[in-house]
């Protein structure tokens, strides 16, 4: 059964991010995003047409996001779907922290935060790692964020 997940034998949500860095930042995953013909930078990579010009087609062009940027808000998920039915790995047990990044690249996005290492503040620096999710029987990687040393 397909996933909205994307599940593949590694990775879940491999459509949105790669393991591999872009110049800026090669150590750190980088996110699947795109640019427009107009400067406007957005994330996930779509090919509806851009938010700020409304131009489409051959205007929008994908582009790797540095998987870097600063924590703006976060808040803890207590009750979460239980989504076993979409997918034989249960990435996220809750309680878990999302967050609301802008990244260095521009856009503003949601991210599930790996505090693992302490708490991210918000105004932190944060940066994108692939953490292992699910059990044991069943587990893949998936991107997260975490604030930098000192951040």
């Amino acid at each position: 059964m397909a996933s909205v997940h994307q599940l593949n034998d590694k990775t879940l949500n491999d459509h949105l991010y790669q393991a591999d860095g872009t110049d800026d930042a090669p150590a750190l995953p980088s996110l699947s995003g795109g640019e427009c013909r107009c400067g406007y930078v957005f994330f996930p990579w779509q090919t509806y047409g851009c938010e700020r010009c409304g131009l489409s087609g051959d205007a929008l062009r994908p582009k790797r996001l540095t998987g870097k940027g600063t924590l703006r808000a976060k808040a803890t998920v207590h009750r979460h779907l239980d989504n076993r039915a979409l997918t034989d790995v249960q990435p996220r047990v809750a309680p878990f922290t999302i967050g609301v990044v802008d990244l260095i690249d521009g856009p503003t996005i949601r991210v599930v935060l790996d505090e693992s290492d302490g708490p991210a503040h918000p105004d932190a620096t944060v940066v994108a790692r692939l953490v292992e999710v699910g059990t044991k029987e069943r587990s893949v990687m998936d991107l997260c964020f975490a604030a930098t040393s000192g951040g």
